[in-house]
């Protein structure tokens, strides 16, 4: 192991994306991005939604990116463990689904007989910011051969 790494992990309830060494990796928590390197604290954290940036050492991947929904992220014996609810690497976002994406979440609407309006307004509000997010990452990542 590389003295400037730390072991990074990232699993979601379907698979498990990533088993490498990184340098540095930028996380969204619910509460604002963090940055990780090499002998970090012990942490525990709530993931929230977000680019997940991870950079590898130098000669290796370079940056690989994911956009992430909801989980953990934990930090112990410079281990990164990240338990994502979602995770999808930016390669394989495309902007064409994205844009339909956000077409979709910006055409929905409260329903008039919704139990409770408030927590339908924050599910509609959250799916238009994922889709944002997704198109974002889409084009900023196209092209790059991720």
């Amino acid at each position: 192991m590389a003295k400037n790494s730390i072991h990074c992990r990232l699993v979601t309830p379907s698979e498990s994306l990533l088993d490498a060494e990184v340098v540095y990796a930028s996380i969204p928590a619910w509460d604002g991005l963090f940055g990780v390197q090499a002998n970090h604290a012990p942490l525990l954290a709530r993931l929230g939604l977000g680019e997940l940036r991870l950079d590898f050492p130098e000669g290796e991947d370079g940056s690989r990116s994911y956009l992430v929904d909801e989980g953990f992220v934990q930090i112990v014996d410079n281990t990164l463990t990240i338990l994502a609810e979602k995770a999808i690497p930016a390669e394989r976002l495309t902007v064409q689904e994205a844009e339909a994406a956000l077409r979709e979440a910006e055409a929905r609407t409260l329903p008039d007989d919704a139990p409770d309006r408030a927590a339908s307004l924050q599910k509609i509000s959250r799916e238009r910011r994922r889709a944002e997010l997704a198109l974002r990452i889409a084009k900023s990542h196209r092209g790059k051969g991720i």
